[in-house]
């Protein structure tokens, strides 16, 4: 029989005035117990309208109704069938508005906890199997892979699966793309995605890490010197946005890319054992509302910060981070200055930030977004305390590519032009993720990532 409870059962997670002090794993993830009766929630609908949220196509109904009887390795594999990143998923996946927005147990309650049940059997598979990977048997056909994010290590462990030699080219020393640079520990373990990649590796996939291309090698070299049959490009979207404020250039002012990389990639957290000092002043305000705004004003706290700051022009409704991200970040102590906007950074006779001025708003018609257009309020200017700005309003994809590219196919914000399957202008070129969207989420960049796969396949066969 179902479990006809309306909630969730709760993830159990760090006390807030803890976990703000440490960059161990906010949440602990579900007991077997735990999972079990979360599971038994399920009511293994008919027309299973959650895999129709789920850009990868998981069997969603069908992994719970394992995870139901206690089968998690029989769970793990079903979910592995159309997903090679389950442990990323079940932890930095928007849930909320994908599998679980389309949950029926979600119209007069909760719904089933799709992503916890994911991450808790990836975890268990990690923690108790010991994969035996078995190298397909090559196909004589070779495919570059531009990026080791989410995107890239879609296609190249579907590619590998097919018999493809699949070399993965990564700018940074680190493989793993945005899952390593921008995402914190307390959010995503690096460990986890390097098991992932490790998985890759096993499979032959090979991952030249300092490789930049358009730097290094172009995307044209890779076809004429290097002799690949097709190139998939998933070089994410790493070069910052700025406001174009006065101050923006003055000392203690960070992207939120630069920000984030040193923290993450470069190990900022354990300073001084690793030599990466990442400069965090008493007082911090993060320009933004998204996600990864989210992410540098809580690492900023950990960081040692007494005051952090979320200033952002629209309201709370219009916050476009996740509501499990805001909710976190309110717990540890992140206080959100709503319907202000920077219009100048304030800096002391050394080029430090001392100050900002900002300025309050108010919410109008509706704009091209579909939300309610801020209007500033004139003579309501006010000067912030504050010694740190990490500005978080979003990125576009590195020019590098587009410049040195022949025949390749931009738009005006300059991300690659690609069709639904990821074909581009350019033959036997295919792109996915931010490079063509614009900075969006882990799953959907997956989901391109699937999609190239499949045609790249059936356009080389």
């Amino acid at each position: 029989m179902p479990n006809m409870r309306m909630d969730k059962n709760p993830m159990p997670e760090q006390c807030p005035n803890v976990r703000n002090k440490n960059f161990l794993e906010v949440t602990t993830g579900y007991t077997e117990e735990m999972a079990i009766d979360e599971a038994k929630r399920c009511l293994n609908c008919k027309h299973k309208p959650c895999m129709q949220g789920c850009p990868v196509s998981v069997k969603i109904p069908e992994f719970i109704a394992f995870v139901a009887e206690g089968k998690f390795e029989e769970a793990y594999q079903k979910i592995k069938e159309t997903n090679a990143l389950p442990a990323v998923c079940g932890r930095v996946c928007p849930q909320e508005k994908q599998c679980e927005s389309k949950c029926v147990r979600g119209i007069k309650g909760e719904p089933v906890g799709i992503g916890r049940l994911e991450r808790f059997v990836a975890d268990y598979h990690m923690k108790n199997v010991k994969d035996e990977i078995t190298v397909p048997e090559q196909n004589g056909k070779k495919v570059a892979v531009v990026g080791s994010g989410p995107s890239g290590l879609t296609v190249a462990g579907d590619l590998a699966k097919k018999g493809y030699k699949v070399t993965v080219y990564e700018a940074f020393h680190t493989a793993g793309g945005v899952l390593m640079y921008g995402i914190p520990e307390f959010r995503l373990p690096k460990d986890i995605v390097q098991n992932e990649i490790a998985n890759l590796k096993s499979m032959g996939v090979d991952i030249q890490t300092n490789v930049v291309i358009g730097k290094t090698l172009t995307v044209d070299e890779l076809f004429e010197d290097m002799g690949y049959d097709a190139v998939y490009i998933g070089s994410g979207a790493g070069l910052p946005r700025f406001m174009g404020i006065k101050g923006e250039e003055l000392n203690g002012v960070y992207s939120a890319n630069e920000f984030l990389t040193r923290i993450n990639l470069m190990k900022g957290y354990k300073f001084p054992e690793y030599d990466t000092p990442v400069y965090v002043g008493k007082n911090v305000a993060v320009l933004g509302g998204g996600n990864v705004a989210m992410d540098a004003a809580r690492s900023a706290k950990r960081l040692g910060a007494e005051n952090v700051y979320i200033v952002y022009r629209r309201g709370k409704e219009e916050l476009p981070a996740r509501a499990e991200e805001v909710f976190h970040a309110e717990e540890e102590g992140i206080e959100f200055k709503l319907l202000q906007n920077p219009t100048k950074i304030l800096g002391d006779e050394n080029g430090w930030v001392k100050g900002m001025e900002v300025i309050k708003m108010e919410l109008g018609e509706p704009d091209e977004s579909g939300r309610r257009r801020p209007i500033a309020v004139e003579g309501s200017e006010e000067v912030l305390d504050i010694d740190t700005v990490v500005v978080a309003i979003g990125q576009t994809p590195n020019p590098l590519i587009r410049q040195t590219t022949k025949g390749l196919d931009t738009n005006k914000r300059g991300c690659i032009v690609a069709d639904e399957v990821g074909k581009t202008s350019k033959a036997h070129v295919y792109a996915g993720g931010d490079v063509v969207t614009g900075a969006a989420t882990v799953i959907l960049a997956m989901g391109a990532g699937k999609a190239a796969a499949e045609a790249i396949d059936k356009e080389l066969n």
